[in-house]
């Protein structure tokens, strides 16, 4: 693995295709998703430039946490989150991209201290092995969150099925920001909606042309 040369690529390629699709590269918050590496590889690709630093599981994100006190990060939570494992992390989290439920949501908001910013987890694709919100639970969700004034939904959330073609993935992004529009010019409470989190190394390059502002990627880097 070449790092420098890998993260060289990767900023490249996300500049090319954000202009390319008439967006600033400056706008699109790349994620270093650093789940699978050692706390070395991770501090490398923090001294290389990339400090959103995203971690899907509770114990390797205190680990690294603690480890990385020193550093200038933004701490991205992007895996599904049990209920009583919230009050581990919540408050040491910068965003939170799995929002997937309202028995979820209800303990954030017992566990917070300050309105956390949050990513609604849609399952648009439909695939039962994917965790989110139908797009048919959201107007009920909506109603429900907006009583928390502990979370922020500062956007949408989405994956797409591993094996989607071009155009499958192009329909899944572009109704991700479709409903992150929608649910946007309503207005809500503690509903700012102006972020997409969604694609990640195989998939980040369609995400960029449909209006990702977060994209995640591990592969792409720490291979």
């Amino acid at each position: 693995m070449d790092l420098e040369k890998n993260t060289a690529n990767v900023l490249q390629e996300i500049s090319k295709v954000a202009q390319e699709a008439g967006r600033s590269p400056e706008d699109i918050n790349i994620i270093a998703v650093t789940k699978y590496v050692d706390l070395k590889t991770t501090k490398e690709i923090i001294a290389l430039g990339i400090k959103h630093i995203g971690e899907n599981r509770v114990d390797k994100f205190l680990s690294k946490y603690e480890a990385l006190s020193n550093e200038s990060i933004v701490w991205h939570f992007i895996g599904s989150l049990q209920r009583r494992k919230v009050k581990e992390i919540i408050n040491k989290i910068d965003y939170f991209h799995a929002l997937d439920s309202l028995n979820l949501a209800k303990e954030i908001q017992k566990r917070a201290e300050h309105p956390i910013k949050c990513f609604l987890q849609v399952n648009i694709s439909g695939e039962e092995s994917k965790h989110g919100f139908s797009l048919e639970e959201i107007d009920n969700v909506i109603n429900t969150l907006i009583e928390y004034d502990k979370i922020s939904i500062v956007g949408i959330m989405t994956m797409a099925p591993i094996d989607a073609n071009s155009e499958e993935l192009t329909d899944i992004f572009k109704t991700a920001n479709e409903l992150r529009l929608t649910l946007k010019d309503r207005k809500l409470k503690n509903m700012p909606l102006t972020d997409l989190s969604m694609g990640m190394s195989r998939d980040y390059k369609v995400a960029i042309q449909n209006n990702a502002t977060y994209v995640r990627i591990g592969t792409a880097f720490f291979s």
